[in-house]
Parts: C-alpha cells; structure tokens; sequence
C-alpha cells in the first residue's frame, strides 16, 4: 500500500517559501465566513470531485471559519496533556481519523485580472489538502503556522471554489503534542492577497539600538521585484531608497515598558507595506546576563495558549487585546506563547502595548518519553527522517514574526526531548536571525542553545544555580549529579530562566515571592514564566441547563487527564483568580515599605527602564480598618533601580484615640494609557503605625460566672450546653452548634501532589472522617471543660483537646489546647529536589529540612454550624480576597464586608478556598444583623460555606454543590500554605503546618437583632 499524503515525514509540498507577516496595501479577499461543511467520523484519503467547481454541496452543512467542528457538533473535544491521541506508530495514524471537507465560494473582482495571488492559511489542525477550482495546490502540516500556496494558475474570473480536506491526525500529529485540548479544523484566518508585478515579497527589519549614545541604526532586507523606498515620518526620511544602513543619532528605544513605534511605509511602484519599528537590542553581557538597550531584565511571565471558552483557538482580536490589557494591568511583562507562534495580531498588540515575547516554535513530542522500552526512544527529534519536518516549522515561525519588536528570543519548542533535528533548527535559527538568543527547556546542558532554561525547580535549587555551583553534567532530570569544577560548567555564565514555574492548578500557586526574590538576590536569575496564563475550560451546559466549565473526562474520552487543563491565573470567562491577584502583587514595578530611618517609608523603582514620573503616590490611614485621613504625597525622583525613603505624613503620625492603625500608600498612574485608565494602582504598601491598642481586649475580672447543670444542659451566662457531649447549643439563644476539631481541608489540586503525599497523608489518617469521643464534661464554678479525643476509624492516631469555657456574663470565651495522641507515621515525602536552601545558618537549615518532611496537617482549628440565614460576614484583617501563609502579598488589613456566596472562589475543580486570614474579630450575621462576633487573641483564619468540606471535595464541578440547610463556619488557629505541587515543589517548609499541639483562644458575643422602632 502506498504512502497516504497524511502520513508522511515530510512538512507536505506545494507551499511557497514563508515569509513575514506584513501589512500590505495590495488587494486582498477575506475568506472567513461559512463555508459548505461534510464531516466523516473515518478517514477520507482520496477526493471523491468535492473539489471540483461544479460538486453540489447544496445538501453540506455550514460551518464558520475560523472554528473548529468539535465546538459545532461533530465529534467532541478530547484533552490529553502528554499521551497521545493515537497509537504510537509514526507516521501512520488510525482509520479513525475524523475527516472534515471544505468548500468557499467566491467571487474575483475584475480588478484582479491576471494579477498573480496566494492564499494563506493561518492556522489548520492538523492536515489540510488544498484545491482550487479543482487543481490542487499543495498539502499542509504545522497547524499552528501559516501555509501560502501560489494561486495565480487557477484563479479564474467570476466564480471561483475553494475546497480544502482537513484530518484530524496527520503525521504531523507526532510533532504537536501540547498540553491542550485536542480540536480540529480551519480555526485562524483564510485570505487570497494580491501578489502584485513589482510588489514586495518580504521584508526583514534589523532596528538596533545603541545604549551608550542613543542612536539608532536601521537596515531592512526587501525581498521585491522593483526597487523600494522608505519613509518614516518621525525620522525625517522621506521616500529614501531602502537598500542603505540608515543612522540617527538619537532614536527613543522600544522596551515593554515604553514600547514606542516609528510608523514606516515602505513602497515600490505596485505595493506599499507599513510597518511598526522599534529600536532595541538584545544581548548576553560578558557576566551571563540578558540585556535589551543595554539594561538587564527581569521577565515576569506568563505561558500563554490561545483559548476561549467558547471558541477554543479560534481567538478574537478582542480577546486577545484583553489579554494583553489584562497582562499589562497585573504586572505581567513578557509572555511565552506555549507551545506555538500565535495568531500574529497577537504580537502586533505585544509590540503596541508592551510585553516581552519568547517566541515558540509549533512542536512538541512529548508522548515519547516514555512510550517505548527506553528513554525518549524513537523520538523524531534525533530521527533524521523528521529533519526537514523540523527546519521547516522553524523557518515559517522565525519568517513569519521576524520583523516585531516585542519578540526578544526564539523558543525551539517544547517538551520534545533533545537530538540532532534540534540542534538544526538552532543552527539555521542563528544563521538567519542573530539578534535574538535562542531558547530551548530540552536542551539542559545548554550545548546549542542561548539562555539556561528549566522547569519547575525548586526555590533552593534556583538560589544555587544563582550562585553559580551547577557541576558538569549535573542534570535534574533525569537526575545526574554531575561531578567536577563549577568554574569548568558553561551553563554557570549563561542567563538563567524558569520555563515554566508555579504550576497555578486551582487554588495557587504559593510561594510566588520566594521565587522572584531570587531575581532581586542573584543578576544571572532573570524570571520566567509561570504556568499558565488560564483555565482553558469549555463553556458547557448539563441536562439541567446549568453551565459550568468542561475539562477532560466531561465528553467521554477514552483517555484523558482531568482537569490538568485548568491551570491558569485567570478562570475561564478570563476573571482574575487569587493566584493571578498575587502574582501582581509580588511583581509590582514599585515596591513600597516602612523605611529604616522612624516614621519613613522606603520607596524602590524596581522597573527596568522608567523613572517613576508617570506615577502618583497617595496615602490613606485607617484605624481599625475605618478611613481616617488621606492625602497626596511627592513622587520620588528615582530611576530605575534606585531607592529613596520618604517622611511619613505629619498627619498621620499623632497617636489619638483606641485602635489599630495602617498607613496604606499607592502608586497609580497619572495619566490614562493605552491599557490602563488614569488612577490605574500599579503599586500599594501597607505599614504599621504606632497604636494604642492591637490586642484581643482582656476578659473582666469580675467574679467567675459559675456552669450549672440544668436538665439535659449545662448553662453558662447566655450560654447553653448539651450536658452529655459539651458541645455549645446557643448563645444568647442564637443558634450556634460546637465546636469540632477540624484538622483536614478538601485537597487541592497541590494538596493532591503524589510525590509531597499530603492529601494522601490526610485520607491514610482519616482526617476527613473524624469521629468525635467525649472524654468529660465538668462544669465547676469558674466555668466549664470538655475533653474530646477526635479519630478516625482503624487508625490509633487523633487528637485530644480541652475545652476551657468561661463568661463575663456578656462574652463567651474559649480557651482551647489540643494536641497529638497515638501513632503519627511518616508523611512518605518522596520528592528528590532540595526544598531548603543550603546557604542558610545550620540550625535554620537542620529545621527547615526535618519541617520539610514531617507529618502534615490541613488546619488546627475549630468548625461550627450556624443558621442558613446567617449570610453576611464583616471582618477586621486580611483581605478582601482569599489568602494562605504562602499566597498572602495580595492582601492588606482593613475591615471588609461580603456575604458567605461572594466568600467563595469558584475553581473549576471545586477545592479548598476562601481563607481569610489574620482576622482579628468577625461577625456572622443574618440580614437584620442578629448572629454572632468571634474575636481572635490575637488573630486567626476565618472561613465560611454552605455546604460541607466532604461535599466539597466530592463536586467536580461548581454544579455539583448544593446549598446545605446550615453554614459550615471556620475558625482557625492555623492552615498549612498551598504550595505549587500539582507540579514542581509543593509547600515550602516554612509554610507547612506539622503535627503538632496548639494552643490558642476566641471570645464568642451574641449579636442581637435591632429592635423594631
């Protein structure tokens, strides 16, 4: 049998050579629209005359293009992250092969007579063959890349027909194995352009810029059949022919931060193409550190997949504008476009409004790691039958996006091993481009590529690698510790960056800041890119008509991997997650502190280009979270990197009246910009002032309230027991039932981390299915104690705690200490990487590392049961979002005020959320204000839900949980932090809570309803 046109090695035939993006005034039919559409669920290899004008198609369904037919109703989507599709059998794919053909109607205007044209393809998953008016020209792999093939031949005047064969798998199929939803079709854009005698074929622009005199040099390679010319009006050059080095002696530079563009238009005597300068250049110093315009960067990332919840890859230009706007707004400053080049409107807005582009290439080969008897065996990437596969997919990624600003280094791909093929598509990339540093995660001992690049190393081994100890050979995956002189070790003087770090799968990640302030510590540690930009769920409606977000698994794969596809910083409908608020946080381009000096405030401009002239700087001080004064303070005069500190506000300083005082101050911008309006905060610090009170107010020393027994209850003040468990009935005669230890938490997606074990440590001790024994109940005159053991079946391992109750007659206060009883095993903590850095004091280290691996709990601390109308919570400390030990720079002390629905963080995977933390007091109320106040000694988390944490973990979906007749209401002592596990390092070990006694106190006061006037 011969060779199906699918399965080939080869990057397919009839393509004209790739080239450059470009923005022409040549002639041009936008071919997106409906086409006719017939879809087969098996393979169709060999045209049955669709192709042809006269096919009637009149009984073929419509389908939009751009889209893909999984999101229109044929087949379904299906997400694998590393497995593939199909067996693994390369080239050939199964007969099951959903095949799509496409037939485009349209008309050649008269004008276009004779004139050469082609048309392009943006972007088809996987395979397309292309036929017009029934000659074919040409078959296409690269799904994410463009594909021009020459039309002139087959145009006709009048009508012409456009029928395109798209399959589901290709050969190309092995060279894209990314970590997305698997969907096919026509889902970017479909032109015919003009290709005018005399026209211009490509351009190459080469804009430099020189740091050390602010002069820029300009030299742009025409490929044209006439001569050129180019004019940019800011520059003064006029209609000055092209084929020359243009120098000027002072140029404002392109940076992301103040990404300016020079309109140029270049022009022969049948085509104008405009064109968007920037002047920079990339460069790796004599000491390993990357630098543009002659200044080192930091890049504070984000992994990007093209996706929208409704239209998969198929993105708007509105989408991706909001993006952008919503990158630049969060303190993003560079993207990685994983694991493939973008629509290229994309890139036009990097470069409009400012972010630093990692480049990547279409290819991955992931499913080969282990899919054979070896290591990586058989993967195209040292397969030299897969070379020209591999060149040609570099060349139309480099071709097509050579010419933006924006994009400061190419990425050979993803995730596809290493081998000869690579270090190809490095050489050619060097050979044609230069200017930029080549990327490659793949290649960990840096023999072809620019920049030393890893994934998900843990903050100890970052620091380590800062300092520049990597041995020879030493490798962390797989594992090899090398051996020999760091000084002898080439990746030790090359620029270090995180391909991808902080894994933020549902709530997280933790431990943001400990990674960038790596970057402040060691120059050759310049960022990266966290993964990833966003939960790429499907917008799904169930039988009931409720709509909630599709990962794998929900269309009845066969094989899937969950919900490992909602791993974003923003959700699905593209609204900020806590993890997205924090990164934003800790990448403030202004960090500002209490000062050293008394009563100042230390301001640092931690942008990399801009001074801080931009900006406004106002303050705020509140007493117990109330507002009390406000004002404006002077911009500090500061360039980039440079700190000053600042007086606080004489205003602010007097101590008058009770209470907790912060002074809270931010920067924002004074000016609207192209993604932010004016008063945009780009910055805030909070500081502590002087108080006079910052303390849970002590307990009168009036005579001792005595508990009685009084029939099945025990009654202390206001407040009644079951007599028989100890548990708390009322207050006040509110219903309040309690306490119960809690010590477990539904996992989250890091929890669920195999190798750091915790959530498996939790379920192994029962954790989340205590039961509860009454060991005594003894009322006496000072009060009352309750001792409970609190286990779970068949383990010897729980917990006893003491109860100690006392009142003022007003105030029910609880004083608790529980601590571990029986057997607690070990964890079973088997990841290899170094969680603890080993600069630190001895002693600190010995800790560190024996915390990093001790048994672990979720919470210490105490749940109750509350009426379902209590739906209102205030509360004075941290907020007004989520927070956790380690994802807790986004919030700041004040009073706040929600209800128990807003509480909630609704992640696609229902998981363990809405901890609010360091709460001195919260209120618990219903809508007429009676309910009950808990107050801290001093702080403690607070939490509150309907339903129950059981229920909780069971959802899949927010669908899936209904409200409970009660509310589930938490108090914490402490919670352990949420970490990055679901891959890469888990909790850092000062963030992880052991097992281990506590001891700690809440005052409990009614809140009675108003009384009716």
């Amino acid at each position: 049998m011969s060779a199906r046109y699918f399965e080939v090695f080869s990057p397919g035939y009839g393509k004209v050579a790739p080239r450059a993006a470009l923005d022409s005034d040549a002639p041009r039919l936008d071919l997106n629209g409906d086409w006719a559409f017939r879809f087969s669920t098996t393979v169709l290899d060999e045209p049955d005359g669709f192709e042809l004008p006269g096919f009637d198609d009149t009984g073929w369904d419509r389908l939009p293009v751009p889209s893909h037919w999984q999101l229109h109703g044929y087949g379904k989507p299906a997400y694998v992250n590393i497995s593939y599709p199909i067996p693994v059998d390369p080239p050939f794919v199964p007969d099951e092969n959903q095949t799509g053909d496409y037939r485009r109607v349209f008309d050649l205007p008269p004008s276009w007579a004779g004139t050469p044209a082609v048309v392009r393809f943006e972007g088809v998953d996987s395979c397309a063959r292309v036929f017009l008016n029934g000659v074919e020209l040409g078959v296409t792999f690269g799904s994410r890349l463009p594909a021009e093939f020459d039309a002139s031949a087959a145009l006709r005047p009048g009508r012409n027909v456009l029928a395109v064969r798209v399959h589901q798998y290709s050969s190309g199929t092995y060279l894209e194995d990314q970590d997305t939803w698997r969907m096919s079709g026509i889902f970017r854009d479909v032109t015919l352009l003009a290709r005018p005698a005399g026209g211009i074929r490509d351009v190459f622009v080469h804009a430099d810029y020189d740091a050390a005199t602010g002069g820029g040099r300009l030299r742009i390679d025409v490929d044209a059949d006439a001569p050129a010319e180019i004019t940019i009006p800011q520059l003064g050059v006029t209609d000055v022919p092209v084929d020359r080095v243009f120098a000027f002696d002072a140029v404002r530079p392109w940076s992301a931060e103040d990404p300016f563009l020079y309109d140029a238009v270049l022009a022969t005597g049948s085509e104008r193409v405009r064109v968007r300068l920037g002047f920079r250049t990339v460069a790796i110093n004599e000491s390993g550190v990357l630098t543009v315009n002659g200044r080192r960067v930091v890049l504070r990332g984000v992994n990007r997949h093209e996706f929208d919840p409704e239209r998969g890859r198929a993105v708007t230009v509105e989408t991706m504008r909001r993006d952008v706007e919503m990158m630049k707004q969060h303190n993003i400053n560079a993207v990685r476009t994983s694991h493939y080049p973008p629509h290229p409107k994309f890139l036009d807005l990097c470069d409009e409004l400012g972010l630093w582009v990692m480049l990547e290439c279409d290819l991955e080969t992931h499913g080969f790691e282990y899919s054979g008897p070896e290591y990586w065996s058989d993967n195209p990437s040292d397969d030299p039958r897969w070379l020209s596969a591999y060149l040609d997919r570099v060349e139309r990624t480099v071709e097509r996006d050579k010419n933006h600003p924006s994009v400061i280094s190419w990425s050979l791909g993803n995730e596809a091993g290493d081998g000869k093929n690579l270090e190809a598509m490095a050489a050619w990339v060097r050979e044609r481009d230069s200017s930029r540093p080549i990327h490659y995660e793949g290649d960990r001992m840096a023999r072809y590529v620019d920049i030393h690049a890893v994934m998900y190393r843990t903050p100890a081994d970052v620091g380590r690698i800062g300092r520049g100890l990597l041995r020879p050979g030493e490798n962390h995956y797989p594992a090899n510790d090398g051996e020999g002189d760091p000084k002898d070790e080439p990746r030790n003087r090359m620029p270090f960056l995180l391909t991808e770090f902080a894994h933020a799968m549902g709530n997280g990640p933790g431990g943001l800041a400990e990674y960038m302030a790596l970057c402040e510590r060691y120059p050759r540690v310049q960022g990266g890119f966290v993964w990833e930009w966003m939960d790429q769920g499907l917008r799904t409606t169930d039988a009931e008509g409720r709509e909630f977000f599709a990962y794998g698994g929900d269309f009845g794969e066969d094989l899937h991997d969950g919900n490992f596809i909602c791993d974003g910083l923003v959700f699905p409908d593209r609204t900020p997650s806590p993890g997205l608020l924090e990164y934003q946080k800790v990448n403030e381009p202004v960090r500002i502190e209490a000062g050293d000096g008394a009563n100042s405030i230390r301001v640092h401009n931690r942008y990399d280009f801009l001074d801080l002239s931009h900006l406004r700087f106002t303050w705020s001080l509140f007493r117990d979270g109330i507002p009390i004064a406000d004002g404006v303070l002077p911009t500090p005069r500061l360039g980039p990197g440079e700190r000053t500190e600042l007086p606080i506000p004489a205003t602010a300083l007097p101590i008058d009246g009770d209470g907790e005082r912060w002074l809270t101050v931010e920067a924002e911008s004074a000016e609207p910009t192209a993604w932010a309006p004016r008063k945009h905060v780009v910055a805030w610090g909070q500081i502590p002032l002087p108080s006079t009170s910052d303390a849970l107010p002590a307990m009168p020393s009036s005579a001792p309230v005595p508990a009685e027994p009084v029939d099945a209850h025990i009654v202390l003040g206001s407040a009644r027991f079951d007599r028989r468990t100890g548990t708390l009935l009322s207050l006040d005669g509110q219903y309040l039932h309690g306490p119960q230890l809690a010590l477990w938490r539904a996992p989250t997606d890091n929890d669920l981390s195999w190798t750091q074990g915790d959530a498996r440590y939790w379920e192994a001790r029962g954790l989340h299915r205590l039961r509860h024994r009454t060991v005594s109940v003894s009322p006496d005159r000072d009060g009352l104690t309750v001792v409970v053991r609190s286990a779970a079946a068949a383990v010897t391992c729980g917990f006893l705690t003491t109860y100690r109750w006392d009142t003022d007659g007003d105030r029910l206060r609880l004083r608790v200490h529980t601590e571990p009883v029986g057997h607690w095993p070990e964890r079973g903590d088997s990841f290899a990487e170094a969680m603890v850095d080993t600069d630190l004091p001895p002693e600190r280290y010995e800790e560190l590392v024996r915390r990093d691996k001790a048994p672990s709990l979720a919470r210490i601390g105490l749940r109750w049961t509350v009426p379902q109308e209590w739906s209102r919570v205030q509360w004075l400390g941290a907020g007004p979002g989520e927070a956790y030990p380690d994802s807790r720079q986004a919030v700041r002390i004040g009073r706040f005020q929600t209800t128990i629905e807003q509480m909630q963080t609704p992640y696609v995977r229902p998981q363990e959320n809405g901890n609010r933390l360091d709460v001195r007091w919260a209120e618990v109320a219903d809508p007429e204000g009676s309910g009950v106040r808990i107050e801290g000694d001093p702080v403690f988390n607070l939490a509150a839900r309907r339903w129950s944490d059981q229920h909780l973990a069971a959802a899949r979906h927010q669908t899936d949980l209904t409200a409970e007749p009660r509310t589930y209401l938490y108090t914490d002592h402490a919670v352990q932090g949420i970490g990055s596990g679901a891959v890469g390092p888990g909790v850092l070990p000062e963030y992880r809570l052991e097992v281990r006694p506590a001891e700690f106190t809440f005052v409990l006061t009614a809140l009675p309803a108003p009384k009716p006037r």
